[in-house]
C-alpha cells in the first residue's frame, strides 16, 4: 500500500510564513523547519558543551525537524490570530492533534510508531523547551534579517519576540545571542573576513 506521508511533508515548501506582513524575503515552513533544526542543534550543543548538561541533541533535532509538519493541513496560522484568545488557541491545538494523527496514519504500518514519536510526542519537556526556544530564535533572526534589509514592518514583532526570549531565562539562548546572533546583522563581506 502506498504512503502519502512524505509527499505531504514535501508540500511544506508551499506553505508561506509571516503572511500578514510585508516581507523582503519570503519564507516557507520547510525552510523554517530546517532553520529551527539548526538552532535546536546549536542550543543543545551549547547546553552540553558550555553548561555541561546532558541533553539528547539527536532526539531534539529530529523532533524539531517535525515540529510544524501539521501545517501541511492547517497552514501557518499567524501568532496574533492563534493567540487571540484561549478558545481559539485550544481549538487550534485540537486541529493540530487531528492533523498529526492524520499524518501518522499515512505512514506504513511498520513505521507508524516511529513517525508518531516525532510528529506527536511532546512528553519530554526539556527537549520541547529547546525546540520552542529555537523556534523563537528563528522568528527573532527573521526580524533581524528583515530590519537589516530596511523593512520596518518587523520592528514591533522583534520587540515582542525579544520579550518572549527574555522570559525563557535559558543561559543557552543568552550564549547564542551573544556569540552567534550579531553576525546575522552583517553583510556577506563582513562575515567572510
Amino acid at each position: 500500500m502506498e504512503s502519502h506521508l512524505l509527499a505531504n511533508l514535501y508540500r511544506l515548501r508551499y506553505i508561506e510564513r509571516w503572511s500578514l506582513m510585508r516581507n523582503v524575503m519570503k519564507e516557507n515552513v520547510a525552510e523554517h523547519s530546517f532553520h529551527v533544526s539548526l538552532l535546536t542543534h546549536s542550543l543543545c550543543t551549547i547546553a552540553n558543551e558550555v553548561f555541561h548538561k546532558k541533553v539528547n541533541t539527536e532526539k531534539a533535532v529530529t523532533q524539531s525537524l517535525f515540529h510544524d509538519v501539521t501545517e501541511v493541513f492547517t497552514g501557518d496560522i499567524p501568532t496574533p490570530v492563534k493567540h487571540h484568545n484561549r478558545d481559539i488557541l485550544k481549538n487550534f491545538r485540537d486541529i493540530e492533534e487531528l492533523a498529526a494523527e492524520k499524518l501518522t496514519n499515512q505512514a506504513p504500518a511498520q513505521l507508524k510508531e516511529a513517525y508518531k514519536s516525532v510528529i506527536s510526542d511532546q512528553s519530554d519537556k526539556e527537549l520541547t523547551q529547546y525546540i520552542k526556544a529555537a523556534d523563537l530564535l528563528d522568528a527573532y533572526l527573521k526580524c533581524v534579517s528583515e530590519l537589516s534589509a530596511g523593512n520596518r514592518e518587523f520592528v514591533v514583532a522583534k520587540k515582542q519576540i525579544e520579550e518572549k526570549i527574555k522570559g525563557l531565562e535559558m543561559p543557552e539562548v543568552e550564549y547564542f545571542l551573544e556569540h552567534f546572533a550579531p553576525s546575522f546583522e552583517k553583510t556577506l563581506d563582513e562575515i567572510s573576513e
